[in-house]
């Protein structure tokens, strides 16, 4: 811990001595945590207006109404607590001392647990808030999940990242380094988990949230963080509940024709297995495709327009976009699996089996190849294979023959439909690679714009992105 970090207290403390500052505190799932610092610190009086926890979800909903899903940790809840705390402040309070107060109020809802049994212990936070009095209102919401086995951990942790917040939002929200390094004071990845965060509001209307979010895969306080259509950040747990997926993993940069048609051809194969919904496409970036830094032992160094027109390119097609930090396919559908109980496919060339099968990657691991596939597979996971043909060859899963002492292995996963060949692919053109239109694209070459999705095509010649006329 660097020794120029604020305890939890001192932060308190200096938000106490801000006679500016006054709000409330609305905590359900995991006590007072937040609110108890600012009581510890002292001077409390002169910036908690309430502190309060409705526990009884018959009183939770008569206070801030019943949610449609019935749950309750979930963001609209969190919205309805913080929205309707601050309404309250303003209503009672704006009179009196409205000129000369910054309001805010801090709501969360979690759920903790001594998870030996594996339980979810997770939950959202969020603060609402004036940065000046009679100033516009700006909020700044997270969703947490909590890895201290027991219950009393999970609770410390949670009023640490509370007051971390709140601190973060009042004093550290200039650049968006400093607001996660910030919001992370004294916590390590060990014990939290913070997979989604947004700001809003006129103040912080010079934070992408989409960085923001960035950020936290790159320090490793997530290991991925989901864009929706609309450029959004969500949280994958919430976006995924009840959902098949479909993910394509790539570089795009850019996004290709083929990359679309293989994402149809899928849809079409999977639409084999019957299944009740479509399932979600989703196209993802692993952070070591983001690295612009060679050097494997230094810190990740991300060229982030470049990371914004991939996505922008991305979402502007109509899919979720994943960034994540994991290497091996057994990892990505692990955290699927945490987001989703239903069906989990990925689409993969037909050279990338013979990596896949490769020992030498799986070495280091704990438990080997046998591990990663035992991880990879079970009973609703797949991976769906598009060929790879040019003039001299034609790669399929069903043509390819993993080294002996893995033969065996593959077999039964292929004549399983584990692994499986994607139909009617003859007419797509999978030879054509995102490295191919870079060159064309900075060399000036019109062929480029033939093989690039129209939405995608329009946006590179706006923008003119991915090298394009640079030569």
């Amino acid at each position: 811990m660097p020794k120029d970090t604020m305890s939890p207290i001192r932060k308190a403390l200096q938000i106490n001595l801000d006679d500016q500052v006054y709000g409330s505190f609305a905590e359900i799932g995991a006590g007072q945590e937040v609110a108890r610092h600012f009581f510890q610190a002292g001077r409390a009086s002169h910036t908690v207006a309430k502190s309060m926890s409705a526990y009884d979800m018959k009183f939770s909903d008569e206070i801030y109404g019943r949610e449609d899903s019935g749950r309750y940790v979930v963001e609209s809840r969190l919205l309805k607590m913080l929205e309707k705390e601050f309404l309250l402040l303003k209503e009672r309070l704006l009179e009196k001392r409205g000129d000369e107060t910054c309001f805010f109020s801090f709501a969360s809802t979690v759920t903790t647990s001594s998870n030996t049994k594996g339980a979810r212990c997770h939950g959202w936070i969020g603060v609402c808030y004036q940065l000046r009095p009679g100033g516009p209102t700006n909020k700044i919401i997270l969703h947490l999940n909590m890895k201290d086995k027991f219950r009393l951990q999970q609770q410390e942790a949670l009023g640490v990242l509370g007051v971390n917040l709140i601190h973060a939002a009042f004093y550290r929200y200039e650049k968006k380094v400093d607001l996660i390094n910030s919001l992370t004071d004294n916590l390590s990845p060990d014990r939290v988990e913070i997979d989604m965060i947004r700001s809003e509001g006129v103040d912080l209307k010079h934070i992408d949230n989409r960085l923001l979010s960035l950020e936290l895969v790159r320090q490793g306080f997530t290991d991925a963080v989901l864009f929706a259509p609309n450029g959004k950040v969500v949280q994958a747990a919430e976006a995924l509940h009840g959902q098949a997926v479909l993910l394509q993993r790539g570089t795009f940069r850019p996004v290709t024709k083929t990359n679309m048609l293989l994402i149809d051809h899928s849809l079409e194969e999977i639409k084999n297995d019957n299944l009740e919904k479509k399932p979600m496409a989703i196209l993802e970036l692993t952070m070591h495709l983001l690295n612009t830094s060679t050097d494997p032992s230094a810190t990740v160094t991300i060229d982030q327009k470049d990371f914004l027109d991939r996505v922008e390119t991305l979402t502007l097609l109509g899919h979720h976009v994943l960034i994540s930090n994991f290497f091996y396919f057994y990892q990505l559908k692990e955290y699927l699996r945490r987001c989703t109980k239903e069906e989990v496919y990925m689409t993969i060339g037909a050279p990338l089996l013979d990596k896949l099968f490769n020992n030498e990657y799986y070495k280091k691991l704990p438990h080997g190849i046998l591990g990663a596939f035992g991880n990879l597979f079970d009973s609703k996971t797949k991976l769906l294979v598009f060929p790879y043909k040019d003039n001299d060859i034609c790669l399929t899963s069903q043509a390819f023959s993993p080294e002996p002492s893995l033969y065996h292995l593959y077999k039964h996963l292929f004549e399983n439909k584990f692994i499986k060949d994607i139909s009617n692919c003859d007419n797509i053109d999978t030879t054509v690679h995102s490295s191919n239109i870079r060159q064309m694209l900075e060399e000036n070459d019109p062929n480029w714009e033939d093989l690039v999705p129209d939405i995608a095509r329009d946006h590179i010649k706006k923008k003119k992105l991915f090298g394009l006329g640079e030569k």
